[in-house]
């Protein structure tokens, strides 16, 4: 029986460092998936909260999207959860009939704590009842417990005490089923040679042979058919330490039952490979084909106890992560993984490059707007569906961010038509909105280099050649001035660990629509870049301040002029 294949989380994400549309947008967009036939969708984010971006949050009531640094499945993601399990502990009968009727060939062996100690397979039972060797049926010994194996007869007892726990016995089989004078002479001759005391005599509605068995000190009279055992003859069990165990089966059931009432870490493999739940699926397929082992439990990685298992057949064609990406469109900027993962959607206003595919056809709408959340908003209004208060004030957020309230070079009539339908459903004013929005804490006044760094910036390839263009937006730009030779140490140290040939920091003045360009990486394409040079790796740029539409192909300009 196959266990229902799992379907994966829905994210709808923006690019790493996220800025306050690919946060808004993300919202915005996982809403209208809710409501309109994907329930399963949510908003998450690839990179840290910007101060600017939580100050919106936390106005529209809405909780900042769950971080996810890695798309890919893993194996806690698709495992199986609904687990059949025995214990080392349970007989052949339990084991084998828990397995029959749940239609598995393989299972975990969990102790009482939850701990997997081995990993049980269907023709290992076969073992137990039939050793490889065939020496369990020379000389028809069994390792069992006298308790399992009464209750795997749901036998009696009727003689001596039965013994407390369930301790193994290695225990030598005799079916009373000769005649009488060899019956004797077998035990006399056991009590001769000291070993009497581990038979285990299996007999019907034979006295004399009941009587033998007792007499000579066997370990257990097992009495088959349902039938009894005379008062003197057990009076004379309790006296010489003999269990009596009374059963309805006959005589060769019982002697197969006794077999099945060996436990199962006899035969478990107890050397297993287990699974962390972290663990990528994309990693499994090749590490596990090698191995003899057809079920792995999967762990967690912090208790290490078991959550589910996989098998070999799980890791064919698994399923993947879904997600939708908003406000970019190149793999260079998505989450970590999105090359394993399925994507559904592509909503973005940027230029188009970069190697994403996809294996079915989907939704792609890339337009020249100012802001990805001015196309999430339209979506609303071709649905005639209209956003709650809070969804629509964080799409008036990513729309006031990224035209810096509709007065960038990149603003479209769409934007200014969204802006004033969201800001009614919203309830804000969005002069005072950007007003409040800009003014919350400055990023070069209170952040780290890196920080400062990475809250937005975007990697690009341009044939060939990587570039990365972070940005900044303050009110003024004389907090620059102080940090700039830290800043410019840490855009050096950027490019050379990831391997850029140009990095650009811009640090724009959204009040006064002026921008400076600092830059690091190759001279030749450092010396290059189109803006008034003010030093070696400064420039002064008035009236830059979209990445987009400005500051991107500047830059390109100095790759293609270097070249």
């Amino acid at each position: 029986m196959e266990s229902p294949r799992r379907r994966l989380p829905y994210y709808v994400i923006g690019h790493k460092n996220p800025d306050t549309d690919a946060i808004c947008s993300a919202i915005g967009n996982a809403a209208l998936l809710r409501v309109t036939g994907s329930p399963e969708a949510s908003a998450a984010r690839c990179g840290e909260v910007p101060a600017r971006t939580a100050w919106v949050l936390q106005k529209a009531g809405i909780e900042s999207p769950p971080l996810i640094t890695d798309a890919r499945a893993t194996a806690g993601m698709i495992c199986r959860r609904d687990v059949v399990q025995v214990s080392p502990s349970d007989t052949f009968l339990a084991a084998y009939r828990r397995m029959i009727a749940s239609g598995v060939r393989c299972v975990p062996a969990v102790d009482e704590n939850g701990n997997v100690q081995g990993i049980l397979r269907y023709l290992d039972l076969l073992e137990l009842l039939v050793p490889g060797d065939a020496s369990g049926l020379q000389v028809r010994t069994v390792n069992a417990a006298l308790s399992k194996i009464a209750s795997t007869l749901q036998a009696e007892s009727v003689g001596a005490d039965m013994p407390e726990g369930d301790e193994d016995e290695e225990l030598i089989l005799l079916v009373g089923a000769s005649s009488q004078s060899t019956v004797e002479r077998r035990l006399k001759g056991a009590a001769k040679d000291g070993n009497v005391g581990r038979f285990l005599v299996i007999c019907g509605d034979r006295p004399v042979v009941q009587h033998y068995a007792i007499e000579n000190g066997a370990r257990t009279l097992i009495v088959t058919g349902g039938n009894g055992v005379e008062p003197t003859l057990r009076e004379l069990a309790r006296k010489r330490g003999v269990i009596i165990l009374l059963c309805t089966q006959d005589t060769a059931s019982c002697a197969t039952l006794i077999r099945f009432s060996r436990t199962v870490n006899h035969v478990m493999e107890t050397g297993f490979t287990t699974i962390s739940a972290q663990e990528p699926v994309s990693r499994l397929r090749k590490a596990l084909a090698s191995l003899d082992q057809d079920l792995f439990p999967v762990h967690d990685p912090v208790s290490k106890e078991m959550i589910g298992v996989l098998s070999k057949s799980d890791l064919i064609d698994p399923p993947r992560t879904r997600l939708a990406l908003v406000d970019h469109n190149e793999f260079a900027q998505a989450v970590t993984g999105v090359e394993e993962c399925e994507i559904v959607e592509v909503i973005d206003h940027h230029r188009l490059a970069g190697d994403l595919v996809s294996r079915e056809p989907i939704r792609f709408l890339n337009e020249p707007v100012g802001s990805t959340s001015t196309l999430v908003a339209r979506k609303f209004r071709h649905r005639y569906l209209e956003p709650d208060r809070g969804t629509a004030m964080c799409l008036c957020a990513g729309i006031i961010a990224d035209t810096l309230c509709l007065t960038s070079p990149t603003t479209a009539e769409l934007d200014h038509e969204m802006l004033g339908w969201l800001s009614e459903l919203a309830g804000i004013d969005p002069a005072k909105f950007k007003e409040e929005f800009f003014a919350v804490g400055s990023l070069l006044a209170t952040g780290t280099p890196d920080e400062i760094l990475n809250a937005d910036r975007k990697e690009f390839d341009d044939d060939g050649v990587k570039v990365t263009i972070a940005q900044v937006e303050e009110l003024g730009l004389h907090a620059f001035s102080p940090r700039r030779e830290e800043l410019e140490e840490a855009l050096i140290k950027l490019a050379a660990e990831n391997g850029y040939e140009l990095a650009v920091l811009v640090v724009t003045d959204i009040a006064e629509h002026h921008s400076v360009v600092l830059a690091a990486g190759d001279p030749a394409f450092v010396s290059n870049i189109p803006y008034a040079r003010i030093d070696g790796s400064l420039y002064d740029a008035p009236g830059v301040v979209s990445r987009k539409k400005q500051i991107f192909p500047a830059v390109c300009q100095a790759l293609k002029k270097t070249r």
